[in-house]
């Protein structure tokens, strides 16, 4: 990969993060906090580490895995800003079986499994998750449904030049796959060099699959006492649901 293409992928990777609702990760951690006490974790998919950022100065020791090196520089980063020790693993959610540490808890929220192309890459993830967790230990989770595909997300657009540093296009699509959704990132980024604006595109893809799935799912890779929560796990579903989290027992 050529140092341009690189440098790509680390400013959208850096405007994508700055421009997540930083409001989310305070109600994630409290569904956490909820669930657990400060502990060892792993923030499975964890991105640029602003939510292991906020557990870690809740006490908790927070390892990061992430298939980006340029999403794990920003959780660097980030930890540095905070004063605070982070462990990062780059590695694939659905193969990290050479990294031996078992967990109490594992998280995995903002989307992460949803980006998996399949159920068969789900699964594998899922397993992965079961196998690194100690005995009883809690798989704290969240996806989005249905629902939020297929009606909120259908021909969904979004533009915002209100501010000149993050310019920005958002309209999603209907996926190929059933319950399936493409995001397609617009990033107008100022270059000097040329006293012009150039364009970063990237193309999101997130399928989701129906409630029965996960929980069938859940259950094959040996979890019990398989728990399904709305609103950061204050209220109970219903059919209008935009994302589920779970909290599943090995």
């Amino acid at each position: 990969m050529n140092n341009e293409i690189n440098n790509n992928y680390s400013t959208f990777a850096e405007k994508y993060d700055q421009l997540f609702d930083s409001e989310l990760y305070q109600e994630w951690v409290d569904f956490v906090t909820k669930n657990s006490k400060a502990t060892s974790i792993m923030d499975l998919g964890g991105g640029a580490g602003r939510l292991a950022v906020l557990l870690a100065q809740l006490g908790y020791t927070v390892d990061v895995l992430d298939l980006a090196p340029e999403m794990l520089s920003l959780a660097q980063k980030h930890a540095n800003d905070a004063n605070v020790d982070l462990s990062l693993l780059q590695a694939d959610m659905r193969d990290f079986s050479d990294w031996k540490k078992e967990y109490p808890i594992i998280v995995s929220f903002a989307d992460a499994l949803n980006y998996l192309p399949n159920l068969s890459d789900s699964k594998l993830a899922i397993q992965q998750v079961y196998d690194h967790l100690a005995v009883g230990g809690q798989f704290l989770f969240d996806v989005i449904t249905p629902y939020q595909v297929n009606v909120l997300y259908d021909n969904y657009y979004y533009n915002n030049d209100d501010d000149d540093e993050n310019i920005f296009m958002w309209t999603s699509y209907p996926g190929e796959q059933e319950n399936s959704v493409d995001h397609d990132l617009k990033f107008f980024v100022y270059d000097e060099a040329i006293d012009a604006f150039k364009i970063m595109r990237e193309i999101h893809h997130e399928q989701t699959y129906d409630l029965k799935t996960y929980q069938e799912t859940l259950r094959s890779a040996g979890f019990h006492n398989i728990e399904v929560f709305a609103n950061f796990g204050q209220n109970n579903i219903d059919e209008n649901t935009e994302r589920w989290f779970f909290r599943a027992v090995k």
